[in-house]
């Protein structure tokens, strides 16, 4: 079976197209440019590269299409364009007719959890970002246009290399303290990057998976004050100090600590992509937790406690950083 990847040179494409070769999987490789040091790697796994940009019509789709069973969505163009939320949905629908066209007999994408209730599109209450809301807008541009979808949802993924690690491991080094604002108490389930692998791998395996949305998230259940406390403690880091509210000042720490205020000190302390960093941020405010976990149940994949997924990650950051 011949499968494509689109968004191959990303954090999760890099890691699932060498586990598709694996499984004895065809893979090719949409890539916006086969200069990159991602797209060598993926060439040197065994990969095929296509030289394409989702963005445009000149083809590239067409042949990326050719000959393909089953076709992975994993494009994300924050960062690279003003307008990338009306981009993504715009190469989504491409992508879908492109795939249709071509006879794709499914097409797999990975967005977040949240993002689907407010009719605001994110403007009107603090607990949908702006992040959140395309990535399922592009679910939606997807399933209008393409063949069958699985639509994979996911929180927070955590592993060496991803925006939420770098996130986490720049908190923990550099800031001294963290306020607590009403809002961090909001809940989330992150999933490390092997077992978010697992479930992308193993829909081809699973008919059942196809036409339908999945849920999937870790076993804890945690705010993202205890998440950074995890990522202390593997760092061998004390918890981080928090400001505590008092009820004279209750006032003004609410207003400083706002989600766009949090967002842009997220952005200058990551060591990653801070645009990504400050959008991870403006979501934190809504809970991002699995509320159907039918769809888990569908797959033989057990995910990791975070403790695990966090000291995987540091290990292979070390390793990485070495080699």
């Amino acid at each position: 079976m011949r499968v494509l990847v689109a968004g191959a040179t990303g954090f999760v494409g890099r890691a699932l197209a060498p586990e598709l070769l694996e499984h004895g999987l065809e893979v090719r490789c949409l890539v916006r440019s086969a200069d990159s040091e991602a797209a060598a790697e993926l060439r040197e796994e065994g990969c095929e590269l296509v030289v394409g940009d989702v963005t445009e019509d000149d083809g590239a789709l067409e042949r990326a299409l050719h000959g393909v069973q089953v076709a992975y969505f994993l494009v994300h163009m924050m960062g690279r364009v003003d307008d990338w939320a009306e981009q993504e949905r715009l190469a989504a629908r491409r992508f879908g007719a492109a795939a249709s066209a071509a006879g794709v007999e499914r097409v797999i994408y990975l967005g977040g959890l949240g993002g689907d209730d407010d009719p605001t599109h994110g403007r009107g209450r603090p607990g949908i970002s702006a992040h959140l809301r395309s990535r399922h807008d592009v679910a939606i541009a997807l399933e209008e246009t393409g063949p069958p979808l699985t639509y994979f949802r996911a929180a927070m993924i955590v592993g060496a290399g991803s925006e939420s690690y770098e996130l986490l491991r720049s908190i923990v080094q550099r800031l001294p303290a963290l306020p607590t604002p009403d809002w961090l108490s909001s809940k989330t389930q992150p999933i490390g990057i092997r077992e978010t692998v697992a479930y992308l791998t193993g829909a081809i395996e699973v008919p059942e998976s196809a036409g339908r949305e999945i849920q999937i998230g870790g076993p804890d259940l945690l705010t993202h004050l205890d998440i950074v406390d995890a990522m202390s403690r593997e760092m061998g880091h004390n918890p981080k100090r928090r400001l505590a509210k008092r009820k004279a000042f209750d006032a003004v720490l609410d207003a400083a600590a706002t989600p766009r205020a949090v967002a842009a000190a997220a952005g200058a302390v990551t060591t990653g992509n801070d645009q990504v960093a400050s959008a991870i941020a403006l979501g934190l405010p809504g809970d991002t937790v699995v509320t159907d976990p039918s769809g888990m149940a569908l797959f033989d994949v057990r995910p990791e406690r975070l403790s695990v997924v966090i000291h995987r990650a540091m290990e292979e950051a070390e390793d990485e950083a070495r080699s």
